[in-house]
């Protein structure tokens, strides 16, 4: 079967689409305080796992206003991915899960500074794991829990 250049554009021009939503979709912002090394990690960790991050060294108090993020949910580092919060030390599987499913809500948070999540789980806490709940903040003012972590 021969191919056309009709056939070539279009295969050319969906292919082009798919990166450009898949490199939308790993872009984030990050804002937090210039001194934190548990942010750094956090950052590099998203980095890893082939997100492309731009680093706001002005801490998050704003965002959290922005955002209307409850002082229960805060953390020391707020990120934004496609419309989303992610707030504090989320794991990247949590991440990708919100990115898939789209909920109606204003993002993720991991509040607090949990020991063993990412970015909080250098060699200084020796392998220590505390359980801690990445908790899903609904536009409404609700929130539930989106992954519970032993």
């Amino acid at each position: 079967m021969k191919s056309t250049g009709l056939t070539k554009m279009l295969f050319l021009l969906t292919m082009g689409t798919s990166v450009f939503s898949y490199a939308q979709s790993n872009a984030m912002e990050v804002w937090k305080s210039p001194t934190c090394g548990c942010c750094n990690e956090w950052i590099s960790y998203m980095q890893k796992n082939g997100f492309e991050v731009k680093v706001n060294n002005t801490g998050n108090a704003e965002m959290h206003k922005k955002f209307n993020i409850k002082d229960e949910q805060a953390s020391c580092h707020t990120a934004v991915i496609d419309g989303y919060v992610i707030e504090g030390h989320v794991p990247v599987e949590d991440v990708r899960r919100l990115l898939a499913e789209k909920p109606d809500a204003i993002g993720l948070s991991a509040p607090g500074m949990p020991v063993g999540s990412p970015g909080m789980d250098g060699p200084a806490y020796k392998g220590r794991q505390d359980p801690y709940q990445v908790i899903l903040i609904k536009k409404n003012g609700e929130s539930e829990v989106f992954h519970s972590y032993p």
